[in-house]
């Protein structure tokens, strides 16, 4: 099995009124559910808020360096995620063509690079 990550960009979310995002919320629920019973899911969240932003950090001198907000400038924001566990690139497009149905709003495909790391601790 591969991990992915599946993900939308919050810039790709045109405006909804708060019962068409009440909407498209049972409907994502209902993807992820299927995950769960299909044991694919690893991880999911409820949705980034780009105004939750609680820090950037970066490396000076060895140490780290704290700024609010986040660490660059930039109109992408990550708006939401899932990680999933499956056997290939098709099936990871399946769970992201389902939710971008859903959701109607793009999503994205990544692979992860190491096997397996999400469900299984370190040794």
């Amino acid at each position: 099995m591969t991990e992915y990550l599946i993900t939308f960009n919050d810039e790709w979310v045109p405006e909804h009124t708060d019962e068409q995002l009440r909407a498209k919320g049972v409907a994502g629920r209902a993807v992820v559910e299927e995950m769960r019973a299909q044991d694919v899911l690893i991880f999911t969240n409820g949705g980034l808020d780009r105004s939750t932003a609680v820090c950037g950090v970066e490396s000076v001198d060895g140490k780290a360096v704290f700024t609010d907000g986040p660490y660059v400038e930039t109109k992408e924001h990550l708006g939401g995620f899932c990680v999933v566990d499956v056997a290939d690139d098709e099936a990871a497009r399946y769970w992201a063509g389902r939710l971008a149905v859903a959701l109607d709003w793009p999503q994205e495909v990544h692979r992860f690079r190491g096997p397996g790391q999400a469900r299984h601790p370190a040794r």
